[in-house]
């Protein structure tokens, strides 16, 4: 495995250096998702808040890297990148499958490293033990780009329908980390100690507000469950609202 340092420079971007910030916000990206998906909510909690925001392989400029199909092997690489960031206190802000991730880098951090983050933020993502058995991604390409405008068809308020022809050239690391996703499998009992903030759409088509609720049992801290307006993706039509709540959450700490 490469050092922490090369494995940093892969895997974390960072789109607003704050000059002194008082924590870290690693953000973690939905399934097909890329690190600039959180490039404003950067700007917006600068300088305060410094977000890193993690890159997966197989997309943007490292398309040409093979595609990780395992959350759990994406969050040990990932821990393996942030051994550079560990001057400051972090939190974790995972979207979709971002969620598991991060609720494996919680646990990582916590058993290997003893320092659990601030809290973990799981935004429109099942809780850990209420998967379902689902298999999107063995569907033929126009199953799957289907899928995904089905997904995104719920937010037709926050922002245009994908683009198919973009969708298509995306496919592969949609299609593996749609596995990632549904091939996961939380270890029985498994929990983290830090405070969990559940965030769901309510016409979220891939996640109840009850599925939401259920991160309540991964963790030994305080849980919060939040609602908002939309479908999978509210985060674009109210991310004033989840900064807010980034930030109170912060400053309580």
């Amino acid at each position: 495995m490469p050092s922490p340092a090369e494995e940093n420079g892969l895997w974390i971007r960072r789109f607003t250096p704050s000059p002194d910030p008082r924590a870290r916000l690693v953000c973690l990206p939905h399934a097909g998702g890329a690190a600039s998906y959180f490039f404003h909510m950067s700007e917006h909690l600068a300088p305060s808040v410094e977000v890193l925001s993690v890159q997966y392989p197989g997309r943007q400029d490292r398309h040409a890297e093979r595609c990780i199909e395992d959350v759990r092997e994406l969050a040990e690489r990932v821990c393996h990148a942030l051994a550079c960031w560990g001057d400051l206190p972090l939190l974790l802000f995972g979207q979709d499958m971002g969620a598991l991730v991060g609720f494996e880098v919680a646990r990582l951090l916590e058993e290997k490293q003893g320092v659990p983050p601030l809290a973990l933020f799981a935004a429109g993502c099942r809780a850990p033990a209420a998967g379902r058995d689902e298999h999107v991604h063995l569907l033929d390409d126009r199953g799957l780009v289907a899928e995904v405008q089905r997904v995104n068809g719920g937010d037709a308020e926050a922002a245009p329908p994908p683009d198919e022809r973009l969708l298509r050239r995306t496919l592969p690391s949609i299609r593996s980390d749609y596995k990632a996703f549904e091939t996961y499998r939380p270890l029985p009992g498994a929990r983290v100690t830090c405070p969990v903030i559940a965030l769901v759409g309510d016409r979220d088509p891939k996640v109840s507000a009850s599925e939401a609720n259920a991160w309540r049992g991964h963790t030994c801290g305080t849980f919060e469950l939040q609602v908002f307006p939309g479908g999978h993706f509210f985060l674009e039509e109210h991310q004033p609202q989840v900064v807010n709540l980034i930030s109170d959450l912060f400053l309580s700490i």
